[in-house]
């Protein structure tokens, strides 16, 4: 795994897009438009929001993996609840 730091970027030669995307994935709070960065009317996903909806959807899965022991009816809510999260994870 290469680790390159912002440093790095500001002292090679990129186009200004590419400096203010990389601008705007390591300074998240200082975005102008905090809905996104879009690029050609693509969204770029949030890697921040998108890891956070992740972690919540796992959680959600080991308990209802958990539940098993306890209660079927559980269990399979929990199950398809993070399912519906796991949509909404790749929709960020």
């Amino acid at each position: 795994m290469i680790i390159v730091s912002q440093h790095h970027f500001k002292n090679t030669n990129m186009s200004k897009l590419e400096k203010k995307v990389i601008d705007d994935l390591y300074n998240r709070e200082e975005r102008e438009n905090l809905e996104g960065i879009k690029i050609n009317d693509h969204k770029i996903p949030d890697p921040k929001l998108h890891q956070q909806i992740s972690f919540a959807k796992s959680v959600i899965r080991i308990l209802g993996y958990a539940a098993l022991c306890y209660s079927l009816d559980i269990a399979v809510g929990l199950l398809i609840l993070s399912e519906g999260i796991g949509i909404i994870e790749e929709l960020v």
